[in-house]
């Protein structure tokens, strides 16, 4: 994206035209404050299915992926049966998530990642995106297909396949999401919220830097850009500061 004839003029009517600018971030903000407390607000449906997970000490129930805490989060991380690494889109999210559980897991939420490969065949990829947070298997489970982010055959064939609570057409082996579960006093788990495609940009840090940017986001497609952390062309500088 190239910046052609952009406008350039004296502070004072710099000043102006940001004062404006604030209100209308102002209204924002509290309008996004009236979204989190309707998304809050939602009812909620009791899981009674009996999921199985995989991890490094073997199987897990949904109720051992909170931790201990009430608030589970679960990032939909497209990883299928018999890949070598991960979705790049998933693997920039997720890019993210470490530095936010460092505070998150002090405040009641677990965030989990769940993949629906056989739990050893990420294990490789995770080791050398250098990440510490937790990532189990869904194999087996009907997880993947109960919240949205696997299709089976007869529902593509069928036409009934949805993603992001619409009917889609494609016939994606993985796509990503995010689902949260509450857990009571009394060990009962409810499904609270899930969400899917641009759903999920608020959880990528990085868009916001550069949503603040002359050059906003700068791609043609979604992520078209993005790349694994470790696949970046060196060549091109990190950063404009050196020592």
């Amino acid at each position: 994206m190239k910046i052609q004839n952009h406008a350039v003029v004296s502070r004072e009517e710099w000043l102006a035209a940001r004062r404006q600018h604030l209100a209308h971030e102002k209204a924002f903000t509290k309008e996004r404050d009236k979204l989190s407390a309707e998304r809050r607000a939602l009812p909620w449906v009791k899981i009674d299915k009996d999921y199985r997970f995989h991890g490094p000490q073997g199987e897990l129930t949904l109720a051992d992926l909170f931790g201990g805490r009430s608030q589970l989060v679960i990032y939909h991380f497209m990883f299928g049966e018999g890949w070598d690494e991960g979705c790049s889109g998933c693997s920039f999210l997720s890019d993210h998530i470490d530095g936010a559980n460092q505070h998150l897991a002090h405040h009641d939420v677990a965030v989990v990642a769940v993949s629906h490969a056989p739990f050893a065949e990420f294990q490789p990829f995770k080791r050398r995106m250098g990440w510490k947070f937790d990532w189990v298997s869904s194999e087996g489970s009907d997880f993947n297909y109960d919240f949205g982010v696997s299709a089976r055959a007869e529902e593509v064939t069928a036409g009934t396949a949805t993603y992001n609570y619409e009917k889609s057409d494609g016939a994606e082996e993985e796509l990503p999401g995010l689902s949260v579960f509450y857990r009571n006093d009394a060990g009962e788990i409810f499904h609270t919220y899930s969400t899917y495609a641009r759903g999920l940009d608020l959880l990528v840090g990085a868009y916001n830097y550069l949503d603040l940017t002359p050059k906003g986001r700068n791609e043609e497609e979604i992520m078209e850009w993005v790349r694994h952390h470790d696949q970046y062309d060196d060549t091109v500088p990190a950063s404009g500061c050196h020592s």
